[in-house]
Formats: structure tokens, sequence, C-alpha cells
């Protein structure tokens, strides 16, 4: 197991200030979740504002630092689509996408893959993950491989809005059933129906080692069952304030990480202390509906069964500003043997940026 918890609480304090999603959704009934921009102190858990700690708010310290930011002489990658998806494993709905595409991409060789669920929401400009700037700077250094990112949305009917900044589709699409439900039927989705997609405009690998998967809040929730379902097929899942609980059962996966062989699995973790805490106005509680203390349990059970696991714990509510702040670092770790090293001093172009490839 790998900590690096002070040096990314250090990395997570750098850098420019960025604005918050302006989500305030209702207070939820059981079993229903709102999006992953919640309120400060509106707690997913409970039914109304949960009580937060003395001081500054809790993400007044998260800020994006430098490798999340558009930077003089980067090559910039494109992002293409939308594009639209149709479902045969929710039948009537469909999906969009957008794929980035790198500009050191070269048709002629395979190249790694990143999957974000709430696609809207890690591809905006101007918000608080902007994945694509992160892969701009962290490719042409070498840090990570040259990779394709999609960004895919979840599934909605044709009659139903767009996933947005404001609304990430809860209450309006089928992501509270796709991302929450601890089954396989999204790890279908992706495997079998947007990846033979994919493959016919890329050249993606098919080494699982070079695939990998992420999400925030129930996105980060579906990451996992992709992987835990089809690790022949991703094996490095992103996790950000993942809800592995009572929505609609998540919390089952810690008995089923200690209860089933050890799957080839790499996973990083952030979280917050002011995450969902599933205290009501009445006082009342609930572990199934506490989002930290199910992370941190999921987390042990991984870590007690012998997987390759990174975590980080801050004060951070439900939410990007953590996440946001810290992905460079989560994306180094999850891909730092990606890509094999050369240590001859004579090689000059290992020692140098990457270029963009040839037209």
């Amino acid at each position: 197991m790998n900590r690096t918890t002070v040096l990314l609480t250090t990395l997570a304090l750098a850098g420019a200030a960025v604005l918050s999603f302006a989500q305030a959704p209702a207070a939820p009934a059981v079993g229903q979740a709102p999006a992953a921009g919640a309120a400060a102190g509106r707690g997913r858990g409970g039914r109304g504002p949960q009580p937060m700690p003395p001081g500054p708010p809790p993400n007044s310290q998260y800020r994006l630092g430098p490798d999340s930011m558009p930077q003089d002489g980067v090559p910039r990658g494109e992002i293409r689509g939308p594009y639209t998806l149709p479902s045969n494993m929710y039948p009537g709905t469909q999906h969009t996408y957008w794929v980035y595409v790198p500009a050191q991409y070269d048709p002629k060789v395979p190249a790694a893959l990143m999957v974000y669920q709430d696609g809207q929401a890690f591809k905006a400009e101007d918000g608080d993950l902007r994945a694509q700037n992160v892969m701009d700077n962290l490719i042409y250094r070498r840090e990570i491989p040259i990779m394709l990112g999609v960004f895919i949305n979840p599934g909605r009917t044709p009659e139903q809005p767009e996933p947005t900044p404001a609304d990430w589709g809860d209450r309006t699409t089928n992501r509270g059933t796709e991302y929450n439900t601890p089954d396989d039927k999204y790890a279908r989705v992706v495997t079998e129906e947007l990846m033979p997609a994919l493959n016919k405009d890329y050249n993606i690998s098919k080494d699982p080692e070079m695939r990998g998967i992420g999400g925030s809040s129930s996105g980060a929730i579906a990451a996992f069952a992709v992987a835990w379902e089809r690790p022949n097929e991703f094996r490095k899942v992103l996790s950000n304030v993942g809800s592995f609980t009572d929505i609609r059962g998540g919390y089952v996966y810690p008995e089923r990480v200690l209860e089933s062989p050890k799957k080839p699995i790499r996973i990083f973790f952030c979280d917050g202390r002011n995450d969902n805490r599933a205290l009501q106005a009445d006082g009342t509680y609930s572990e199934k509906r506490d989002w930290f203390f199910q992370n941190v349990r999921l987390k042990d059970a991984m870590v007690k069964k012998g997987y390759d696991v990174n975590f980080t714990w801050g004060i951070n509510l439900h939410g990007q500003k953590y996440g946001g702040a810290i992905l460079p670092e989560m994306m180094r770790w999850l891909w730092r043997d990606a890509t094999p090293v050369t240590t001859d001093p004579k090689d000059l172009a290992a020692r140098g940026f990457v270029m963009p490839a040839a037209k």
C-alpha cells in the first residue's frame, strides 16, 4: 500500500482558486441521490443540513494547481463529440460521450485509455476537475502515457435533458440506477457498448493494465463496479467521494472484496471527513448512509486483501474540490509504471517532452 497523504494535502493547497459547482438540491428521500455538488452542510445521507465543524468552510483551502491549467507551450488535445450511444442494457436510453484525443496520439500506436463517468463534469473547462488540462500537461512531461480520454454521461431517454454541471441528472436521467446498483449492467454498457464504438475509430490498447476508469460520487462507485466486474478490461480506478452507500445497496462491496479472490485492480480513493455523514436533524445516524465511513471501510477491506491501494482523506465536503486539486497526483500514481523507463543517458528522445504526432 502507498500512502501519500501529506504530499497530496500539500499539493491540494497550492494553485489558483476556482468556482465550485453551483448546486443546492433539495434533500433526498432514501434511495435517491442528488448531484455530486451538494450545497455546503447538506448531507446526502440525511434530510437536512448536517452539522459543520467550527472555523472556515471545509472546502476553502482546496484550489487547482498549475497542472490543472492550460500551460504555454504544452500541446493541446482535442475534444471530439458529442456522440450518441444507444443502449441495449437499458432499453430506450442513450449515452452521450466525448473523446479527448491528445496531440501526441498516433493511430498506428495503441493508446492507453481513461474513461470518466459524469463526463460533463470532468471535461468542464471552468469546472473543478478539468481533466483535459491534466492529461495535456502530464502526457507532455511523460508523467502518464499517451492516452485517450472518454467523458461519458449517464444514460437518459431522448426526451430527458442532458446532465450539466448544475444538474448531474439524478432526478432526470438513469444515473441513479446505472451508477449506484451493485451489479454488472453498467460494466456491460462500458465494455459491450462503449468499447466497440471506440475501437471502430481509435487504436486502443487491448492490455487491461492500460485502461483506467474513474468518477466522482455515484460515478465513482460505477467506475469501481466496471473494474470489479470486468478486471480483464479495466484495472485502474480513480474514486473521488465515492457513493459506496445505501442508495441502492452499494455498501456491500467491502464484504464482496473480502469474500472473493483478489482481482488485479489498482485504486486511488479520495474522500473527506465532511462528506455526507448521515447525521439526521433528530440526532439519528446510519452507517450505511455515511459516505466517509463507507469509503474508509472499503479501503480497509481492499488493503486487508492485499490490493494496490492509495488513499487520502481531507476535510472536504461532498463534491470535487479536493479531488480536483489532487487529480494530477491521482493520475500520476495510477499510471506510474505504465510506460517502460530507460536509464540510458544517451537516449535524448526519452529525456525530452512528448511532442505532437506527425500528421
